[in-house]
């Protein structure tokens, strides 16, 4: 099975009182996360990220300033029921996400259609309404 690779990026900036915010997207239902997004066929992981979070958030690329030496990668399965097979009841999807830290000094984010919401969080808040352990494992490290 090939798993479907997505990119992103952990955004954060840091607040008047010198600590730090990442910026979490609501998708609704309890879930948040980072903005992330599929890799297109030809294209490279920091090209995705990079489309995916001015598509997610509004933030260009000369607002970000990407930390060197961090790339985490998340990988999990899941059950996709809209995804036809010969049975008709979906399939089993197997998804790698490449994340790279990012820095930003704007506070002003503009979401996409896909999102409810987002926050700017300590990376205390961040872990506590982070859905999934993986996405607690990557806040912390």
């Amino acid at each position: 099975m090939k798993p479907t690779i997505s990119a992103g990026a952990i955004v954060y900036r840091r607040d008047t009182g010198g600590g730090v915010r990442f910026l979490l997207l609501y998708h609704g239902r309890g879930y948040w996360n980072f903005p992330k997004g599929k890799v297109e066929p030809g294209e490279r992981a920091t090209a995705a990220f990079l489309r995916e979070v001015e598509e997610e958030t509004g933030l260009k690329r000369h607002d970000l300033r990407l930390r060197e030496g961090f790339r985490a990668t998340d990988r999990y399965v899941f059950f996709d029921k809209r995804a036809p097979v010969s049975h008709g009841k979906g399939r089993t999807v197997v998804k790698i996400v490449i994340l790279y830290l990012v820095e930003t000094t704007k506070r002003d984010v503009r979401i996409s259609d896909e999102h409810e919401g987002f926050a700017w969080l300590t990376l205390e808040e961040a872990v506590r309404i982070s859905k999934y352990q993986n996405t607690k494992r990557i806040l912390k490290n």
